[in-house]
C-alpha cells in the first residue's frame, strides 16, 4: 500500500500533534488520555467540513473549562494553512473548514491509492476469529442461515481490509441428536434406492427430497449390506457419510453467495479429543465449575417427574447471568453450553478476539457463554475479546405475499433458489442495507426492481452510468485542471472522502452495514450531481467544447467510481460496468 496519509486521518494526526503542543505548554498534563477524542463531520454540514470533540473530553484532565481549553486548541489550528475556519460551537465543539487545495489533495489521493482507499493498519495484524452460519448439517442451506451468512462474511472482509488477520471458521454441529436422525433419514432413502416402497416419510424424520441422492451414493456403494441390517451396525457409518455428503451440499450452496471458510471444525472431533473435560477440569481447579443442584422452574410448578440432581454448574450468576447453568445433563452428556465453552475455548488458542454471528432466538444464551469464554481466557493468562452479533431473520415475500416453501427442502425455501433467481450480489447486498438485529423483508420483486427505491439497483447504477461515461468521453481523466471544478464537484469529493473513516469506524463497531449504507449516501451524492445536468447543461461532466473541464469532472467520477467498487468489494459484491 502507498504511504499516503487520507484526510481524515492527517488531520486526527494534527489535532494530536496540537494536543502535544499544548502538553508542552503545560495547559495539558502529560500522558493526558485521548482516547474519547474524534475527528469527524459535524452532523450539520453547515457547521464545516470536521469537527471534534477535544475539549470537551479532555477539559477534565486540563482542569480547565471546555471552552477555555477549545480557545487554546483553536489558536494552534488556526496556523494549519489547509484550515480556512475554526470556531467553537456550544459548550466547547470546534468545528473546521477546510480549503479546497486539501479536498483536492484527498481526490489526488483516491487517484494513487485505487484499490487500497481506505485500507488500513488498525488491526496491526491481530488475528480475529469470525465465526459464521454453522447451521446443523442436516440439510440444504435455507435462507434462514443467509444472512447471519452474509454478515459474517462481510465483516471478514472488512476486518480484513482494515489490516486484521481474519480466519473464517465454520463449527459443524455433528454430535447429537439431529445427527442420528440424518442417519435414520439416509437409511430410509437407502432402502428406497434399492427399491422398496417406503411410503410417506415417517414423523420425526427429515422430509426433504435432497437426501435421495445420498440413499442411491449409499446403495451404490454398499448394496444391499445394511437394509435390514440392525440399526446398531450401520448408524455410526451412515452418520459420516451422510453429514459429508451434507458438508459438501451447504459448501456448494456457500460458494453461490461467494462464501468460503477457512476452516470446519468437528463438534464430534471436538469431544472425541476430550476438549469439553479438559475445560472443565481447568473451570473447577479455577472454581468456576462445582456440583450443585439446579432449582426447579420458576413461575410455575414443576413437572411431576421433576427431581434435583446434582450436575455441574458454571458460576455464570458471578458474570451476571441469572442463574449458574449446568455443563451436563442429568445423563452425562455435555449440554450444548458445555460443549460450546470447550469449542471457543479452543478457538481462543489460536486468536487474538473471537466473533461469532448468531440468529436472533439464541440471545439468551449470549451472557453464560461470553462469561465461560472471559473465564477461561482471562484465568490462562490471556485476554480475547469475545463479540457475539445477533441477526434477525428474513421473511421471503413475492408480490407482498409469504413465499410457499420448497418441496425439495422439505420445509424451507432454498439459499440456492434464491441466489439462481435474483443474483448473488442482489443477495449479498439486500441483507446489509439493514442493521442486523433490524426485522428484514426480502420482496423477489422489489430486490430486482430498476428504481431508486431499490438500493441494489441504485448504487450499481451508479458505478454503470460513472463507468459508461468515462467510456464515450472521448477525453481522458485528468488532474491537470482540478481548480477548474466548482462547489458541485467537491461538495462529491467530500462525501468520497469519508470512505476511510467510515471503514474504520465500522472495522471497530463491527458494523459492516455501515458501508452499505454509506455506499447508498455516495451514489444517491453521485446520481444528485449527474442530475443537475439534466436541468443545466454546464453541470455536465462531458463538456464538448471544454476538454480541460471535462477531464477534471471525469477524474471526479473515476474517484467515485474507485471509492464505490472499494466498498463493495469489502461486502464481497462487484460493480458493474453497465446496465
Amino acid at each position: 500500500m502507498a504511504d499516503i496519509q487520507t484526510l481524515h486521518a492527517g488531520f486526527a494526526a494534527k489535532i494530536d500533534a496540537v494536543l502535544n503542543a499544548l502538553e508542552m505548554e503545560g495547559h495539558l498534563p502529560p500522558e493526558t488520555n485521548r482516547s474519547g477524542v474524534t475527528v469527524e463531520p459535524p452532523r450539520d454540514p453547515s457547521h464545516g467540513d470536521l469537527a471534534t470533540n477535544a475539549a470537551m473530553v479532555l477539559a477534565k484532565q486540563a482542569k480547565t473549562n471546555p471552552r477555555a481549553l477549545a480557545e487554546l486548541i483553536v489558536e494552534h489550528l488556526t496556523r494549519e494553512p489547509d484550515i480556512t475556519e475554526a470556531t467553537i460551537a456550544g459548550p466547547g465543539f470546534i468545528n473546521l473548514r477546510l480549503s479546497e487545495q486539501a479536498w483536492l489533495r484527498e481526490l489526488k489521493a483516491i487517484a494513487a491509492l485505487g484499490e487500497d482507499y481506505g485500507r488500513s493498519q488498525l488491526g496491526g495484524g491481530q488475528t480475529v476469529n469470525v465465526e459464521y452460519v454453522s447451521a446443523n448439517p442436516t440439510g440444504p442451506m435455507h435462507m434462514g442461515h443467509c444472512r447471519g451468512a452474509v454478515v459474517g462474511d462481510a465483516l471478514a472482509g472488512l476486518l480484513e481490509f482494515s489490516g486484521h488477520k481474519v480466519i473464517r471458521e465454520y463449527y459443524v454441529n455433528d454430535a447429537g441428536g439431529q445427527v442420528d436422525v440424518l442417519a435414520r433419514s439416509a437409511h430410509l432413502r437407502y432402502r428406497e434406492a434399492l427399491g422398496e416402497d417406503i411410503g410417506a416419510i415417517p414423523e420425526g424424520l427429515y422430509p426433504g427430497d435432497y437426501l435421495k441422492p445420498v440413499g442411491e451414493r449409499l446403495a451404490q456403494e454398499f448394496g444391499p449390506a445394511y437394509k435390514d441390517a440392525p440399526e446398531s451396525e450401520w448408524l455410526e457409518l451412515f452418520r459420516e457419510r451422510s453429514v459429508a455428503a451434507m458438508m459438501d451440499m451447504i459448501r456448494e450452496d456457500l460458494s453461490l453467495l461467494g462464501i468460503h471458510h477457512d476452516l470446519f471444525s468437528s463438534e464430534a472431533k471436538l469431544q472425541a479429543a476430550k476438549k469439553p473435560e479438559e475445560a472443565e477440569a481447568w473451570l473447577r481447579e479455577h472454581g468456576f465449575v462445582y456440583d450443585g443442584v439446579l432449582e426447579a422452574p420458576k413461575g410455575k410448578a414443576p413437572p411431576e417427574d421433576w427431581e434435583p440432581v446434582e450436575l455441574p454448574l458454571f458460576r455464570s450468576t458471578e458474570f451476571g447471568d441469572d442463574q449458574d447453568r449446568p455443563i451436563k445433563k442429568s445423563n452425562g452428556a455435555w449440554t450444548y453450553f458445555g460443549a460450546d465453552l470447550a469449542y471457543h475455548f479452543q478457538k481462543a488458542e489460536n486468536a487474538d478476539a473471537l466473533i461469532d454471528i448468531w440468529g436472533a432466538d439464541h440471545a439468551g444464551t449470549v451472557k453464560r457463554i461470553k462469561a465461560a469464554v472471559a473465564a477461561l481466557t482471562k484465568g490462562a493468562g490471556r485476554d480475547v475479546p469475545f463479540d457475539v452479533k445477533l441477526v434477525q431473520m428474513v421473511n421471503l415475500m413475492r408480490d407482498g405475499e409469504p413465499v410457499k416453501m420448497s418441496k425439495r427442502a422439505g420445509t424451507f425455501v432454498t439459499l440456492a433458489d434464491v441466489v439462481k433467481e435474483v443474483g448473488k450480489d442482489v443477495v449479498r447486498f439486500t441483507m446489509l442495507t439493514r442493521k442486523p438485529e433490524a426485522q428484514m423483508e426480502f420482496d423477489f420483486a422489489k430486490v430486482v426492481e430498476a428504481s431508486k427505491d431499490n438500493p441494489v439497483f441504485y448504487l450499481q447504477y451508479a458505478h454503470a452510468r460513472i463507468r459508461s461515461t468515462l467510456r464515450k468521453a472521448g477525453v481522458e481523466p485528468s488532474d491537470a485542471n482540478l481548480d477548474r471544478l466548482g462547489a458541485d464537484e467537491l461538495a462529491l469529493v467530500r462525501e468520497a472522502a469519508q470512505f476511510p473513516r467510515v471503514v474504520e469506524a465500522a472495522a471497530k463497531a463491527r458494523e459492516p452495514h455501515r458501508i452499505a449504507f454509506f455506499l447508498g449516501d455516495l451514489a444517491a451524492a453521485f446520481h444528485s450531481f449527474w442530475n443537475a445536468g439534466n436541468d443545466d447543461p454546464a453541470k455536465r461532466i462531458i463538456q464538448e467544447d471544454d476538454a480541460e473541464l471535462t477531464a477534471a469532472r471525469l477524474f471526479v467520477a473515476a474517484q467515485v467510481g474507485q471509492v464505490i467498487r472499494n466498498g463493495l468489494g469489502i461486502l464481497g459484491v462487484e460493480a458493474v460496468e453497465e446496465m
